[in-house]
């Protein structure tokens, strides 16, 4: 059965122009700095993103990991949203890898007060960690794909200026969160020292991410990544199709958003499903269906029947997710499956 899939943008699969340029790849050991194509999308995402450098990686997971061990040291805290994939999704990595504990603040729909990030900042005692780095995340994967808006970037980047404290953000989706704003990515990107952005999610590639910064910043990350087994051989196969998405598939996002707010106008309007309009701002949706007396894994079976597959657990809480393989008619035959279960339910 061929179904829509809406659990997440990380099922996508690469467009026919990124098999066709994977096949066609030069390639190297990249681990010597050989791989030509590996170079040219490294060089192309600092130049996009507006840095010196970048480092492909094979997951945002080790992206982030990697960028933490980069810009700290055993003993000493960062702080983070309390919801952030770093602490949520990443197994407890920078505690086992990086050796740092984390200061997890409220937000408001994954948007941190900078009045808040500069009150958790350590002061100097010898009771203290030493504060060393403060981690974004934009957009925010938990809150529904929320974008935190530039003025706020700027001013938590400020703060941590004036405190000599990095910044890195997980811009896992952040192509999304330029989109959103109207921005140029550059926009969002300058008010971090370092950035992680995902090729395989919304962009379709099949793997990979990229970390950028400044020259040393990404030649002492390097080292980590060999670290973490992550120094590929000849990786151009995958540049290659990283290298399409981002000459192609970041300038189409849009219609994903447009999907996702289809999507949310629908759901809102069926008896029982409640979910925040607010908090649509790119292709994710988040919803509460404790109103229709399933939980969110018997809604998934019961879409799954219809050829519709969503991410469901034993609570209320269901996500839906726009991406390129994901029509306008693929959400009114998700609407219309739901409405149907819900009334028979």
């Amino acid at each position: 059965m061929q179904y829509i899939d809406l659990r997440s943008d990380t099922v996508t699969v690469p467009t026919d122009e990124m098999r066709e340029a994977m096949y066609k790849a030069e390639v190297g050991d990249d681990v010597y700095g050989e791989d030509p194509t590996v170079r040219k999308l490294e060089e192309m995402a600092a130049e996009m993103l507006g840095k010196e450098a970048a480092l492909l990686v094979t997951s945002g997971t080790q992206g982030n990991q990697v960028s933490v061990m980069t810009h700290t040291h055993p003993g000493e805290e960062i702080i983070v949203e309390e919801n952030c994939h770093i602490i949520t999704y990443e197994v407890g990595g920078i505690g086992y890898l990086s050796g740092v504990q984390t200061k997890a603040l409220k937000s408001n729909k994954g948007v941190l007060n900078p009045e808040d990030v500069e009150k958790a900042i350590r002061p100097k005692d010898i009771h203290y960690p030493v504060t060393s780095l403060i981690c974004l995340e934009n957009t925010h994967n938990r809150a529904g794909g929320t974008v935190t808006p530039i003025e706020i970037m700027k001013e938590i980047y400020e703060i941590a200026k004036n405190h000599n404290i990095p910044v890195h953000l997980d811009g896992a989706r952040i192509f999304n969160a330029a989109t959103y704003l109207k921005v140029d990515v550059r926009e969002i990107a300058k008010y971090a020292d370092s950035v992680m952005f995902c090729l395989s999610k919304g962009l379709c590639a099949p793997i990979g991410s990229v970390v950028v910064g400044t020259k040393d910043f990404i030649e002492k990350a390097r080292k980590y990544r060999k670290m973490l087994g992550g120094g590929m051989r000849q990786a151009g196969f995958i540049a290659a199709a990283g290298i399409v998405a981002l000459e192609k598939m970041t300038k189409r996002l849009q219609e994903d958003h447009d999907n996702a707010r289809f999507l949310a106008e629908g759901l809102k309007d069926i008896p029982g499903i409640n979910l925040d309009l607010e908090t649509v701002q790119t292709n994710i949706v988040m919803t509460d269906i404790s109103g229709t007396g399933m939980t969110g894994k018997e809604l998934s079976l019961k879409l799954k029947e219809h050829g519709i597959l969503i991410n469901g657990g034993n609570d209320f809480a269901v996500r839906f997710v726009t991406h390129y393989y994901i029509s306008k008619k693929d959400i009114e035959k998700t609407l219309d499956a739901i409405e149907k279960i819900v009334r028979q339910f």
